[in-house]
Formats: C-alpha cells, sequence, structure tokens
C-alpha cells in the first residue's frame, strides 16, 4: 500500500467528496428538488420531502459529522499520521 503523502490526500479527498455527496443529496435534493414526490410518503404523521427539508437533513447532518469524524480517524492511523 501507498503510504505518500499524495495517497493521504487522495483518501482525505474521497472522503470529502463524499461527505459532500451525501450532504447535497439529503439537502438540497430530497428537501426540494424531489420533496414533492417524497411528499407521497408519510414519516411521523409528516410528509417525507417536508420531514428532510426541515428536520430530517439536521439528522443526518449530524450523523455525518460523527461519521466524517470516525473516517477521517481510519484514514490518520491506516497513514500512521494519528494522534494518541
Amino acid at each position: 500500500m501507498d503510504k505518500s503523502p499524495d495517497a493521504y490526500w487522495k483518501a482525505t479527498l474521497r472522503l470529502i467528496g463524499t461527505v459532500l455527496v451525501i450532504w447535497f443529496a439529503v439537502s438540497y435534493l430530497a428537501g426540494i428538488v424531489f420533496a414533492p414526490a417524497l411528499n407521497s410518503i408519510h414519516l411521523g404523521g409528516y410528509p417525507l420531502g417536508f420531514w428532510f427539508a426541515q428536520q430530517g437533513s439536521i439528522y443526518v447532518f449530524v450523523a455525518l459529522i460523527f461519521w466524517y469524524a470516525k473516517k477521517m480517524d481510519d484514514i490518520d492511523r491506516e497513514f500512521d499520521v494519528h494522534e494518541d
């Protein structure tokens, strides 16, 4: 396995790209673009599109923070740049 700074940077950028794609899909696509289609599904008595726009995206964003921190720690350990 390549442990060069370039490989570390590539792994970090891949993770950031993944987080940004999830963020975009949840906030813009589910909350705005596909909200009318999602509104036919109900979650807790509310239309799903409305739920994503109002609170669902917040839950996903908080989960993304913890997931990102865990994955970044994994990358740091893989490239031996972690802090103990």
